[in-house]
């Protein structure tokens, strides 16, 4: 499912959605998706690679791990589309 979508293997995660034309990969917060929705960029997705801990669904108290929700297209091109806690 992954490759059929066009996820690159180095973005790759444990789950994959389809979100109006976008690939949506991995943790990636709501709000992060809702800006990608409304700024409808020349991407083909975007992508927390890993489970970074406090992403959602990876809660875990107050701890928090920063990380970068990357932005791919189908040339292969990325780069980082946000930032969390950083």
């Amino acid at each position: 499912m992954k490759r059929r979508n066009g996820i690159p293997a180095n973005l790759r995660s444990c789950h994959t959605s389809v979100v109006g034309s976008y690939r949506v990969e991995g943790h990636v917060p709501i709000d992060v998706v809702r800006r990608l929705l409304a700024e409808k960029p020349a991407v083909s997705g975007i992508a927390v690679p890993g489970m970074p801990i406090g992403s959602p669904g990876m809660e875990s108290g107050s701890r928090v791990e920063p990380y970068d929700v990357i932005a791919f297209d189908a040339a292969g091109r990325q780069r980082v589309y946000g930032s969390v806690n950083r």
